[in-house]
């Protein structure tokens, strides 16, 4: 399926923030964006719109797009508040979840494998992400599904970041095994945590994270 231009701009917008070729701070043109991507202004006004949900920039009436990088507080404070929501999807999915959901994360894993072979890190994210919405879905809770998507998107660019971490990619293809194993196993407690730990940021995605900040 072919992306929507908002989106890939979206992506490259979030690169060039994160490796700090536009700094905290700095405005974003639309004008200037549309020319460096050869569009006209619609799709860069989506993609900002994008990035201001994740919380990369901010729109400031009046004045303009700007850039806006979390301080470590707040991004750990963020990653502590999804891996516990996540446990919580996790639990209540391993006594909820059908099984085609379960063959959807069985088909998103082998999926998973081949980008992590490929060392395809935006392919194995976006399969990631796919992963995560089926457990947040299969806790058969509506509103904890909303909140867990509203702060999945707060933090795209974050969790995209911290699986650029030499070898991430295979441990979190583990990790991806390890709770699906639980799920059919309907061990709440064990996804729970397995999930918990999947998401959680500790040492070296913390140093990870922190340079991109």
């Amino acid at each position: 399926m072919t992306r929507k231009r908002a989106d890939v701009i979206s992506d490259e917008l979030e690169s060039l923030v994160l490796d700090g070729t536009f700094s905290n701070g700095e405005r974003l043109d639309e004008v200037q964006l549309a020319a460096r991507f050869d569009v006209s202004r619609t799709p860069v006004r989506e993609a900002l719109q994008k990035l201001a949900v994740s919380g990369l920039v901010e729109q400031v009436p009046r004045r303009g797009v700007f850039v806006r990088h979390p301080g470590p507080v707040e991004l750990i404070e963020m990653f502590e508040v999804m891996a516990e929501l996540e446990a919580v999807c996790a639990r209540l999915a391993a006594t909820r979840i059908t099984d085609e959901a379960l063959t959807d994360l069985h088909d998103i894993n082998t999926r998973c494998t081949g980008a992590v072979s490929n060392g395809d890190t935006d392919g194995y994210y976006r399969e990631n992400e796919r992963f995560h919405a089926v457990l947040y879905r299969q806790s058969g809770n509506g509103f904890l599904e909303r909140e867990c998507l509203r702060l999945q998107r707060r933090l795209q660019p974050f969790r995209r970041l911290q699986l650029r971490v030499r070898g991430r990619l295979s441990q979190s293809m583990a990790e991806h095994e390890a709770i699906v194993k639980a799920l059919e196993a309907a061990d709440g407690a064990a996804a729970a945590e397995l999930i918990r730990n999947h998401v959680a940021v500790q040492g070296e995605k913390f140093h990870v994270l922190m340079s991109g900040i």
